[in-house]
């Protein structure tokens, strides 16, 4: 049996040679919910035990949103879903799974990616973007919550101290453009190029002795990814501002007004905004 006979649901499967092709396909705005988050936990191991499988390309089905968020209204259950991999009920430690992963983890991301969706995309090894339609965002502290997945650990060390605090404190939108001056992603490319430059980098990374990936990719993270403690501890904070009742009750108004609808979150940085406006 191959991996794409096995093909989860919410994720669409292609094999080209050592490369896998996972199309996330979500509906009706490619949230993280216990279905997406059951099809990692299953996809992960059975590629990583896949010998003439390298690297794994992530991309959208959907052109204006990669992976919203997490599912606001089913937290106990994704959480549970990763469990089955992460060893504890933590999407964060899931997405650290992946990073550590021997596999070479690549994001092709159009559309909208934020919160726990831009925590994925940053458990990826490398990230590149759609240059007129990529927008990444932390809107957690709108909310009255904390990046849960590893955020906090990924941009700090990609942005530095200053840039990290804007972006998650600020809970706004980064065009492509600006996310690539940052350092949240590798590179923005023009929409018609994305595909082709991606693809062509996962062939040539995958076409180079496996021992060889394994090797740099252990190096690299021995010094740039955070301890699994640290991605423990902003799980479980996550979930303890959680329990806060202007958390709760900043939560309940978005919902009223729209948030996890495909029109409200175009412009989810206004949303946010006026949730004190009450």
């Amino acid at each position: 049996m191959t991996i794409k006979d096995a093909a989860p649901g919410t994720l669409r499967l292609r094999e080209e040679g050592r490369v896998l092709l996972a199309e996330i396909a979500a509906p009706p705005m490619n949230l993280l919910g216990p279905a997406l988050v059951r099809d990692l936990v299953s996809l992960i191991p059975r590629a990583e035990a896949d010998e003439s499988i390298r690297v794994l390309v992530f991309r959208s089905a959907d052109p204006e949103y990669f992976i919203s968020h997490v599912d606001v209204t089913r937290i106990p259950e994704y959480r549970n879903e990763a469990a089955k991999l992460a060893g504890e009920a933590s999407i964060g430690l899931l997405f650290r799974r992946l990073s550590t992963s021997r596999l070479v983890t690549i994001a092709q991301v159009e559309g909208r990616v934020r919160g726990a969706g831009n925590e994925f995309v940053l458990a990826c090894d490398m990230r590149f973007a759609a240059r007129e339609s990529a927008i990444f965002g932390h809107p957690e502290a709108g909310f009255g919550l904390v990046p849960g997945a590893g955020g906090i650990q990924h941009l700090t060390r990609l942005m530095g101290r200053g840039r990290a605090l804007e972006a998650i404190l600020g809970a706004g939108d980064y065009d492509a453009e600006l996310a690539e001056r940052y350092g949240w992603i590798n590179r923005a490319l023009p929409a018609h190029e994305l595909g082709e430059y991606v693809g062509s980098l996962a062939h040539r990374i995958a076409a180079f002795p496996a021992a060889a990936l394994v090797a740099i990719k252990d190096r690299v993270n021995a010094i740039a990814l955070a301890p699994v403690e640290d991605f423990r501890r902003d799980s479980d904070l996550f979930l303890e501002v959680g329990r806060d009742p202007e958390a709760q009750g900043r939560t309940r108004i978005a919902m009223e007004r729209g948030f996890q609808t495909r029109d409200a979150e175009r412009d989810l940085p206004r949303l946010v905004g006026e949730l004190g406006e009450h």
